[in-house]
């Protein structure tokens, strides 16, 4: 009977081991998933601005005002240092400006309109850039974003809404 007892043990213990390895297994998997999504563009300032895009857009799912208005100062210098995105820049300045969250909020709104038409026509390099839509955005007129991950991260509700919206079109290579 002892025998029996310590026969089981032995298999929960393998089992449990098992389970664990399993986990950190799945871990790694996901962390190559994410480095697999990493987009990289032909042009070097292009690839600024979309990573002050993605601390700003980040910064806003996290409802973090104080950090986003950071990123939004250094969003607005890169995009100063790009032919072309003069109002963009004028927005992003306006959010550095702001600690009010839903101000911030309503003009990520007005720098998507601008930002997003052109990485449609960027070219990448690699990876995908997902425009992803919140349909209850701005009080139900909608709003878009940029993400370089297909889950919906929304930064226009934070935790409050924070997977309301879906992918509308994907960016690729060429």
């Amino acid at each position: 009977m002892i025998s029996i007892k310590k026969y089981m043990s032995v298999i929960a213990l393998a089992a449990f081991i098992t389970a664990c390895n399993n986990t950190k297994s799945n871990t790694h998997t996901e962390k190559e998933t994410v480095q697999q999504t990493t987009v990289a563009f032909k042009d070097e300032k292009l690839k600024n601005i979309y990573t002050a895009y993605l601390k700003l857009k980040d910064n806003l799912v996290k409802s973090n005002a104080e950090d986003a208005k950071k990123a939004a100062l250094a969003l607005s210098g890169e995009l100063t240092n790009f032919n072309g995105c003069e109002n963009a820049a004028q927005i992003a300045a306006l959010i550095s400006n702001s600690i009010d969250l839903k101000e911030q909020r309503n003009q990520f709104t007005a720098l998507n309109i601008e930002l997003i038409p052109m990485f449609k026509h960027t070219e990448l390099i690699a990876g995908t850039i997902y425009v992803q839509h919140c349909p209850m955005a701005n009080k139900g007129d909608g709003g878009d974003w940029l993400s370089s991950e297909k889950k919906i991260q929304n930064p226009y509700y934070g935790d409050e809404m924070l997977e309301c919206g879906a992918v509308t079109e994907e960016i690729k290579t060429k």
